[in-house]
């Protein structure tokens, strides 16, 4: 083609898109055929960076109406490749989580569902900021590979039940894009973005039901409870409209979820959920994602019995063994990673901290334990940051549980001295005590 019409197609759609750009920064409303067409043309690479960061911050401050929000979560998972599974009996589920400090969940979720008789090709992503991906947790497996082509995908969720991948190259291209820029434009905690980017990434999945972990809390996206309310209330309509039956739990993140966080510490940590011996949060989360897709789609009557369905398949050992196959189907080396698994820490440097009077943990505050984590590298400040797997933070008492002077508040894993001597520092700020036990609220706030 001549560069003359290379050019004048480029900027046919430059022209028509500055259209669509100041009628959103006038807080006009979209039709769904013009945001099929931006996507479409942004995804091709016609509508340049600078144009959709413009609009995107238009529309973080003028918002998309129910309609624009559904229009582009439905074009965006159009962008590229929707899975297409078998005809099959076992329903196809996922759980999505917001995100958080020590948010595990996902990992020992996606084999107990595959036992109860589900098929889980959870497409999950990485971590930016304070809040770990599920992704960045199984690269630390040696040998794993989250990078898989469609047809493998498939291949193992009918296999096993259940897959834990990341995004191929055509699967919601247009997300891929848009959050790069979300990320660098300040326009990540805009509510339709947000929706329309995880509920684009799940329908491409092709799900019968999904159940969204919407956090809340000093770790989480939406800090208020009021906020993560109208986020999963929007998600849950918007799933619900487009044919997947969805549930959304609300679940606080005011506090590290389990008692480790950083990479591989949150691996030993499923295992142990796996293995029966997990920390009561976590097993309280993932047995609760587990009881609402089975009531969901109509394998258990009420919520009671599935509750103890799940409760009971986890304690089996069924799903510990559903987990060393998925290893071995992702190209882990299961002999390396069980034999890191018997290793106390894999980090340079461990310190424990202690605490410093007699009394009740108050407060463990995620964020600062979350910013700890990142800024020793175990987090990412940017998407080309290479990731340290080893550090993070075990052993961390919990608010309600009593303490010595001199007790262990939780161990500090480092890559050397001097930031394992830092670290201690602004770990022992995230810990408040008080003479009597705290009044703690429930960890499941919500269900809508």
């Amino acid at each position: 083609m001549p560069i003359t019409r290379i050019f004048a197609i480029y900027y046919k759609y430059i022209v028509n898109f500055l259209s669509l750009i100041e009628a959103k920064r006038e807080g006009q409303a979209l039709s769904a055929a013009q945001i099929k067409e931006m996507i479409a043309a942004y995804t091709a690479g016609k509508i340049p960076d600078y144009q959709m960061a413009a609009f995107l911050m238009a529309v973080y401050f003028r918002g998309l109406t129910v309609a624009e929000t559904g229009a582009l979560t439905l074009a965006m998972r159009d962008s590229g490749d929707v899975l297409k599974l078998p005809e099959d009996p076992r329903p196809v589920v996922d759980k999505h989580s917001t995100g958080g400090v020590g948010d595990k969940v996902s990992l020992p979720l996606s084999p107990l569902l595959a036992c109860l008789g589900f098929r889980v090709p959870m497409i999950s992503g990485r971590g930016l900021g304070i809040t770990g991906g599920t992704l960045d947790k199984l690269d630390s497996i040696p040998g794993f590979k989250t990078l898989i082509p469609t047809g493998r995908i498939i291949e193992i969720v009918q296999k096993l039940g259940c897959v834990m991948a990341g995004q191929t190259t055509r699967m919601v291209p247009a997300d891929k894009g848009l959050y790069a820029l979300r990320d660098v434009t300040g326009t990540v905690p805009s509510l339709q973005l947000i929706v329309a980017s995880i509920l684009s990434k799940k329908l491409a999945e092709n799900l019968q039901a999904l159940v969204l972990d919407v956090k809340f809390g000093v770790a989480a996206f939406m800090q208020t409870e009021e906020k993560a309310h109208e986020l999963a209330q929007t998600m849950v309509a918007l799933g619900s409209e487009c044919g997947v039956n969805t549930r959304a739990l609300l679940t606080s993140m005011d506090t590290p979820l389990g008692c480790a966080a950083g990479n591989w510490l949150e691996i030993k940590e499923s295992v142990h959920c796996l293995e029966g011996c997990g920390p009561g949060d976590l097993n309280e989360l993932v047995i609760a994602c587990a009881a609402h897709l089975l009531v969901r789609t109509g394998k258990s009557k009420n919520l009671a019995a599935a509750q103890k369905e799940a409760a009971d398949c986890l304690a089996s050992g069924k799903p510990r063994r559903k987990w060393d196959e998925l290893l071995l189907a992702h190209g882990a080396d299961l002999a390396a990673f069980n034999q890191k698994l018997t290793l106390d820490h894999t980090a340079p440097e461990v310190v424990e901290l202690k605490a410093p009077r007699a009394g009740f943990v108050s407060r463990c505050d995620a964020r600062i334990i979350g910013e700890v984590i990142r800024d020793q590298g175990g987090g990412r400040l940017n998407k080309e940051s290479v990731l340290n797997y080893d550090v993070g933070v075990d052993m961390m008492a919990k608010p309600g549980e009593a303490v010595k002077r001199g007790s262990i508040l939780c161990r500090i894993h480092a890559a050397d001295k001097a930031q394992a001597d830092w670290a201690k520092v602004r770990v022992q700020s995230a810990f408040e005590f008080s003479d009597e036990p705290p009044k703690l609220l429930p960890l499941i706030r919500e269900v809508i």
